[in-house]
């Protein structure tokens, strides 16, 4: 059958933090946001988010990050898990004619305050170009095709080596830099040399 896959990046460096991969949009959420807080990056509340209007992130990072309400006393104690006051969840919602074009975008808060869109962006440029360079990287992701996995195992494995390559040894000529050197314009860098995690390609 069909995977669908959810892939986290943070903007200022292009790194692919997280994939989720599994056969609805909300069960493949929910498997990248518990690989971001196994990852120890972010374990007690999730980092500003900004989304389509689609992958059941909102139900996912409850059930990563949530937290049950202490009992205070009064009626029946609360079971269910509750977002906290400092999350940052942004949906960028696109709106489309019925020939498909685009009309319209819709940006509402779904956690948050008045800082949220500041911390959030209201624009998803960046994961759009990531799902582009992965249908080049990798034929498993290619539209229409033959080249599609049949089992979700291999899939995972194509998607996990793809990240690698993609973090630790492709430079993105927008996170380059002014060289000081006299013979050299532009120093490269790959998103984990953009991130400080290593300091060569």
């Amino acid at each position: 059958g069909e995977y669908w896959r959810c892939t986290a990046i943070e903007p200022h460096t292009r790194l692919r933090v997280g994939r989720g991969i599994g056969q609805t949009e909300t069960s493949a959420a929910k498997v990248l946001w518990q690989t971001v807080k196994q990852r120890q990056a972010h374990t007690t509340a999730p980092p500003p988010v900004l989304s389509d209007g689609w992958g059941g992130h909102r139900e996912a990072l409850v059930e990563a990050y949530g937290q049950v309400p202490a009992y205070r006393g009064r009626g029946r104690p609360c079971t269910r898990k509750q977002p906290a006051d400092n999350w940052h969840y942004t949906q960028m919602v696109k709106q489309r004619s019925a020939t498909g074009h685009l009309v319209g975008v819709k940006v509402q808060v779904i956690y948050g305050d008045n800082t949220t869109l500041e911390r959030t962006g209201e624009r998803t440029v960046y994961v759009e170009r990531t799902h582009l360079t992965s249908r080049h990287m990798n034929s498993r992701l290619v539209r229409k095709t033959l080249g599609y996995s049949k089992q979700v195992t291999m899939l995972k494995a194509a998607c996990l080596w793809e990240d690698v390559v993609y973090n630790l040894t492709r430079y993105v000529k927008t996170l380059r830099i002014r060289s000081p050197l006299p013979d050299r314009r532009w120093l490269h860098r790959s998103p984990a040399m953009a991130a400080e995690l290593t300091d060569h390609l």
